[in-house]
């Protein structure tokens, strides 16, 4: 059973990775196209991400509900959103487009959460972090072969093809979920009081490290972002297109880090290995500084390694330390906390480059250091003993 849940959990992976990221690019070419404005095509990523922001109370909602049937049923409402796109046929309905990528992100917070929270009940305690890593790789995979195959689609046929394509994949997940094998973990009954013991903080350091971590990396990249840009086309005076290469760079680093995520995790911890995948970050944007193409892509390389590392681990730590009856609202706001301040962190990020494209890296790798370090120095020491 373990074996065939997890390479259904990982198919998962591979199905809405190709659809979100084959669609995340498909909206931004066709708001353009429609209308000219980069600005509107920016925006339609932020419809997809500002869902983020209501995470703890999406995932409450996702508590209340049989979390299988539920998750099933947010990929089938998202798939019927994305086929409505069949209606646009000139400028006059950009909103619908508009409405839909807030639609999808609605649902992206519901399926992240749920996809997490099933997990336990899926797999075996001790292949979690695997899984998590394997399902890593397969989405960063994704990341490389959707977008391209997402353009040329566009290209031959237009946008409505490319979302009936990404709403298949959404319906082909949630015949998989359907034939997933689940635990009964039923929840526990609800207490007058919680009781603070040696257990609980031990547990509870065991998941605010890991998640602060992912919080912290993830918001760097995004403040990072603008600076990566400036090196590329203005410091090493390279065309634009010079991005695919490292963005593939990272894409590679990416799906090696998630091939052995879960062993590290499981040899090392979830504090270790996402404290070390924070300082790989910060090593990584200090090698952007060096004037050189080749360092630049190696540079990739290593980011792609310690981003999947951090967030790997802020996931693991979240389906081994919370109890299952809560689990849906925590990964919710866990996804919160750790992918919230990349709304802020890009605009910062666009506005320090101004200040020379070294800084905002310098500034990140140091923020990254410190968190690493503090990580580490916060890794609690297990009670001798369990509380009766």
């Amino acid at each position: 059973m373990p074996s065939r849940n997890a390479a259904l959990f990982v198919a998962t992976s591979v199905l809405s990775g190709f659809g979100s990221n084959a669609m995340a690019l498909v909206t931004a070419i066709w708001l353009l196209d429609l209308t000219g404005s980069s600005s509107l095509a920016a925006l339609a990523g932020l419809g997809v991400y500002a869902p983020t922001l209501a995470g703890p109370w999406l995932g409450r909602v996702l508590d209340m509900l049989p979390r299988r049937p539920a998750v099933i049923a947010v990929n089938l409402t998202t798939a019927a959103a994305l086929l409505s796109l069949h209606l646009v046929r000139g400028p006059g309905e950009t909103w619908l487009i508009f409405a839909v990528s807030l639609a999808y992100g609605v649902g992206m917070v519901l399926r992240d959460a749920g996809e997490t929270a099933l997990l336990p009940a899926a797999v075996d305690a001790g292949r979690i972090a695997d899984v998590n890593g394997w399902r890593s790789s397969a989405m960063e995979g994704m990341k490389l072969v959707a977008p391209l195959a997402g353009a040329g689609l566009y290209a031959w046929r237009g946008g409505a093809v490319v979302a009936t394509i990404s709403a298949g994949a959404l319906v082909a997940a949630a015949v998989l979920y359907a034939a997933l094998r689940l635990a009964d973990h039923r929840p526990s009954p609800p207490t007058g009081q919680v009781r603070i013991s040696g257990t609980a903080l031990h547990r509870s350091r065991l998941l605010i490290v890991p998640v602060g971590l992912a919080a912290v990396a993830i918001a760097t990249s995004g403040f990072q972002t603008a600076a990566t840009y400036t090196v590329v086309t203005d410091v090493l005076d390279l065309p634009a297109t010079a991005l695919g290469a490292l963005s593939a760079a990272q894409g590679a680093g990416s799906i090696a880090a998630g091939l052995v995520a879960g062993r590290l995790i499981c040899r090392h911890g979830t504090i270790s290995i996402g404290a070390a995948g924070a300082a790989l970050f910060a090593v990584g944007l200090l090698a952007r500084c060096l004037p050189w193409w080749p360092g630049t892509l190696a540079s990739g390389v290593v980011v792609g390694v310690g981003l999947p590392w951090t967030l790997t681990a802020a996931i693991t730590a979240i389906q081994t330390t919370t109890s299952p009856a809560v689990l849906g609202r925590v990964a919710a706001t866990a996804n919160t906390v750790m992918f919230g301040p990349i709304v802020l962190a890009l605009p910062l990020g666009s506005a320090a480059v101004h200040l020379g494209s070294r800084i905002p890296l310098i500034v990140g790798a140091g923020v990254c250091f410190v968190a690493a370090g503090i990580a580490i120095r916060a890794r609690p020491t297990p009670p001798s003993h369990p509380d009766s």
